[in-house]
């Protein structure tokens, strides 16, 4: 396979591009990027900055890859994005690069969708297999694990982290860490369920989620407390590794500041 660069397409001569890498009309790709094999660039797309980027990612007009952080404290460092393998990128996108408050990294993992008009801040990390919807806003050192979903117009605060399989509803404000299996949605949000739609798609057992609604019952409905319901989940052998994923979460959020287990960062 060979690769294609359109004529009408500004590629730097010192990036680095892959086999069967296609660039469309109108982009811009500068010094610092490596784009991996079978990558395709529609058109107008943006990459400055430091930005690495896997395989078979497929990425649309408009999309603005590794500007600089939007941060006043930035320091002009090369900071970097660094994106893995088989994700889809629409159109609008901004993924700005980390910032030195961190590991100076923007990190977007393997088989992502990112709607139109998603903005990922400086320093967020991304894991695997994410669903971001259109519209939404990640601030600022926000990690989301694999499997999360984020509905059309949420917003999330910096720090915070968005546990894996849980979901966003749309137009919600995040201002706490989302624990994983959990559904959150409002304004701020609050836990409303267990994701129990993405946990029976992805042939969690039976056992798993009724640990799992009943741990969200004791926690968040009938506000037991941790160890009490921890006890109670023991005592009707509900402790299943999920179940126990859960409460490490929620007892690592509440050793945090504000909600968010990751404020500590900031301090630090």
């Amino acid at each position: 396979m060979t690769t294609f660069i359109s004529d009408q397409a500004a590629v730097d001569p010192r990036a680095e591009i892959d086999e069967d890498v296609e660039i469309g009309p109108f982009c811009i790709v500068g010094s610092g990027a490596k784009i991996g094999r079978g990558t395709h660039l529609v058109g107008n797309v943006t990459i400055m900055g430091e930005v690495t980027i896997g395989s078979h990612n497929h990425i649309y007009p408009g999309a603005v890859i590794g500007a600089e952080p939007q941060d006043t404290s930035y320091l002009g460092s090369d900071t970097q994005v660094i994106i893995g393998d088989h994700n889809v990128i629409r159109e609008g996108v901004t993924i700005n690069r980390g910032s030195e408050k961190e590991d100076g990294m923007t990190v977007i993992g393997d088989h992502n969708f990112l709607m139109a008009n998603v903005h990922i801040a400086h320093d967020c990390h991304l894991a695997n297999h994410i669903v971001i919807a259109n519209g939404a806003l990640l601030g600022g050192h926000v990690h989301v694990e694999d499997h999360a979903s984020l509905s059309g117009s949420s917003c999330v605060h910096h720090y915070a982290t968005i546990g894996s399989f849980s979901f966003v509803g749309g137009l919600s404000r995040v201002i706490h860490d989302v624990p994983p299996f959990i559904l959150v949605e409002g304004q701020p949000t609050r836990p409303r369920c267990i994701n129990v739609v993405a946990l029976k798609r992805n042939d969690f057992s039976r056992e798993a989620i009724r640990g799992l609604s009943e741990a969200h019952r004791l926690i968040y409905r009938a506000k037991v407390g941790l160890d009490h319901a921890r006890e109670i989940l023991r005592g009707n052998d509900q402790l299943v590794p999920q179940v126990n994923q859960l409460l490490a979460f929620i007892q690592h959020q509440q050793e945090g500041r504000h909600g968010r287990a990751r404020e500590q960062r900031r301090a630090a």
